[in-house]
C-alpha cells in the first residue's frame, strides 16, 4: 500500500505559530532595545499618516482605499524595522561568545556552503570554512596572535587538495584588521565571483577527502537562537 501523505497544518495553526514566533522576538529584543515598542509604534503612525495623505489627494473613490493602504504601508514599515532591530539585537547577544561568526555565516542563502570550526586549539579559538562564489574563505575567530598559525596550517592544507581554487583569510571581531560580526557575511558576500556552481560542487568533493581526518570540534550550540532565525525567516515570506 502507498504510504499515506501527512496531512497538513491548516492556515489558522501556521499563522498562530508565526505570531507566537513573532511575540517571542519581541520579547527577547526588548531586553536590548527598551524603547523597541515606542520605536514601532512611532514607524506606524508616521508611515501610515504620510501614506493616507498621499493617497486622500491621488486615489479617487472616498477615504476606505486611503485608509486600507496606509493601515497596510504602515504595518510593512514596522516589520521592515522590527526585523532590522530584532537582527541588531541578536548580533549584540552574540558578539564575544565562542561560535558567533559561525552562527552569523550560518545565516548565507542558498550557494554558499558552511562548515563551522574545521580547526580549533584548547583556548577555544576557531576557524570556520566558507565555500561560494568567491572560492574557499577562512575565518578565524579568537586571539588573532594564537589564529595566525592555525589559519596558516589550514591554508597548506587546502592549498594541498584545491590548489586551483582562490583561498581567502577573514579575521572576526573588532580588533585592526578583523571584521566586525554585524558585517562579517555582508563582507564575505562583496570578496568577488571566482568560481561556478559547478566547480563548486568539484571543490567541495576535495575537501571531503580533507575532512574525513578531522576530530569534531566542540562548537558551542547556537549563540543566536533557534526561534530568532524562524522568526525572521516568517517575516520574510520563507
Amino acid at each position: 500500500m502507498a504510504k499515506k501523505d501527512k496531512p497538513a497544518k491548516p492556515a489558522k495553526e501556521k499563522k498562530e505559530g508565526r505570531l507566537k514566533q513573532m511575540a517571542m522576538v519581541y520579547s527577547m529584543t526588548k531586553k536590548t532595545d527598551p524603547r523597541l515598542g515606542l520605536l514601532l509604534g512611532g514607524v506606524f503612525v508616521v508611515v501610515a499618516a504620510l501614506a493616507f495623505v498621499l493617497f486622500y489627494f491621488v486615489l479617487p473613490g472616498g477615504l476606505v482605499l486611503p485608509i486600507v493602504t496606509s493601515v497596510l504601508l504602515g504595518i510593512l514599515a514596522t516589520l521592515i524595522v522590527f526585523s532590522r532591530r530584532a537582527q541588531k539585537s541578536q548580533y549584540a547577544q552574540i558578539e564575544g561568545q565562542p561560535g558567533a561568526a559561525a552562527a552569523v555565516l550560518n545565516q548565507l542563502r542558498r550557494g554558499w556552503k558552511v562548515e563551522p570550526g574545521i580547526a580549533f586549539n584548547r583556548n577555544q579559538d576557531l576557524v570556520h570554512r566558507v565555500v561560494g562564489p568567491p572560492g574557499i574563505v577562512l575565518v578565524g575567530e579568537g586571539n588573532p596572535h594564537r589564529l595566525r598559525s592555525l589559519m596558516a596550517n589550514e591554508r597548506r592544507k587546502h592549498e594541498r587538495v584545491a590548489s586551483d581554487t582562490p583561498i581567502h583569510e577573514v579575521l572576526s571581531g573588532n580588533g585592526e584588521g578583523a571584521v566586525p560580526v554585524p558585517k562579517l557575511t555582508k563582507h564575505v558576500t562583496k570578496l568577488g565571483r571566482n568560481i561556478k556552481p559547478a566547480e563548486m560542487t568539484d571543490v567541495l568533493q576535495r575537501l571531503k577527502a580533507l575532512d574525513a581526518n578531522r576530530s569534531n570540534v566542540p562548537i558551542p550550540k547556537g549563540p543566536v537562537p533557534a526561534n530568532l532565525k524562524g522568526a525572521r525567516q516568517n517575516m520574510r515570506g520563507r
